[in-house]
């Protein structure tokens, strides 16, 4: 009984905080699916990734939040809804609502077949940013979890290499902790600039972190350039 009343008052907590957080009101003020957008929308406005005109692809996108982001940065006058001046492809394992202008991919970013889906989705042209919020299941198990972590982030990072333009970029969740290091080494191995940054909308107890890339180091873009 005593464990159960423990996990209530846990989750009454998280759920105190969540409500009072002050980037849950701005989602809901500004019509985003969840506070993430406001992180992806740091780094952009950090960096200057996202630009009019773009190819961008949105790995691991459900609710949808960082697609609804990347749709009013491509939209003339930042609009909802509306012109859109540029591609969204987003894909994720778990279903998501529709977003007028975002074209949306059910499937395992694992999986050889679905990447190949995702390559056709993009035209065969190459992208200027891929986005990636891809985060596996945690078990509490240290060594375990790197490693998951670990292989979706190396999995964006080769499909970046295969898909992006030269100066591309490349932005991926990743948590402090055990693994951390060789990702980062990984990043420099791969881009010519490379940039951690902890978002103000990401919470000070969360581990969680995002590696930029920018402009590949060797580009294996097998697709025609424009």
């Amino acid at each position: 009984m005593k464990v159960k009343s423990k996990s209530k008052k846990v989750n009454k907590a998280w759920l105190s905080d969540h409500l009072n957080d002050p980037y849950v009101k701005l989602a809901q003020r500004e019509g985003y699916r969840a506070r993430a957008a406001y992180k992806l929308k740091e780094i952009d406005e950090t960096l200057g990734l996202i630009k009019p005109g773009h190819r961008v692809v949105d790995l691991g996108s459900t609710p949808g939040a960082w697609s609804q982001y990347v749709r009013r940065r491509l939209s003339p006058d930042g609009a909802a809804a509306g012109e859109l001046n540029g591609t969204i492809v987003a894909l994720d394992i778990l279903p998501m609502e529709p977003i007028e202008g975002v074209q949306f991919l059910q499937g395992d970013f694992r999986e050889d077949e679905v990447l190949a889906q995702l390559a056709q989705a993009v035209g065969g042209e190459p992208v200027d940013v891929v986005v990636s919020d891809m985060a596996p299941n945690l078990s509490g198990v240290e060594s375990s979890d790197s490693a998951r972590i670990a292989h979706l982030v190396e999995l964006a990072v080769e499909f970046a290499q295969n898909h992006l333009k030269p100066g591309g970029a490349l932005v991926v969740k990743v948590f402090h902790g055990s693994g951390y290091s060789q990702l980062v080494k990984l990043f420099k191995e791969t881009f010519k600039v490379v940039k951690p940054i902890k978002p103000k909308a990401s919470r000070d107890k969360s581990a969680e972190t995002f590696l930029v890339g920018i402009g590949l180091k060797h580009g294996r873009c097998d697709v025609p350039r424009p």
